[in-house]
């Protein structure tokens, strides 16, 4: 079960990565620059009230993630948490969360695997 959780999490990292970036590179586009306006990203993600309650939606969750995930590294052991929540803002929440759920399973088998060891 732990091999296909890990491939599921990896699939959707690169779903993650691909899928967002097809459309910040088509709103780059629209702009007329590539360069990435944040400020007038922002704004289009409050165009109408379908669009705004998807960026609060977004926000909320992001924010729950990135509080959950600091904890659950910290509690686990994990280290270079920082990666994850740089890579929420640079590329997407879509990317950083499965990658953290990736890198957490990958995690917890290693632990099992050194209790397996020092067990009598």
């Amino acid at each position: 079960m732990l091999r296909s959780k890990e491939f599921v999490y990896g699939m959707l990292t690169i779903l993650g990565v691909v899928l967002p970036w097809y459309f910040n590179i088509q709103f780059m586009q629209s702009t007329g620059s590539w360069t990435f306006d944040v400020p007038a990203f922002v704004e289009a993600g409050y165009a109408n009230a379908a669009s705004s309650s998807l960026s609060v939606d977004l926000g909320v969750m992001t924010v729950t993630y990135l509080l959950w995930m600091f904890t659950e590294a910290r509690r686990l052991g994990m280290k270079h948490t920082w990666l994850y929540f740089i890579l929420t803002f640079l590329i997407a929440v879509a990317c950083s969360f499965p990658l953290f759920l990736l890198m957490r399973e990958r995690h917890l088998k290693a632990q099992a695997s050194e209790a397996q060891l020092a067990a009598p």
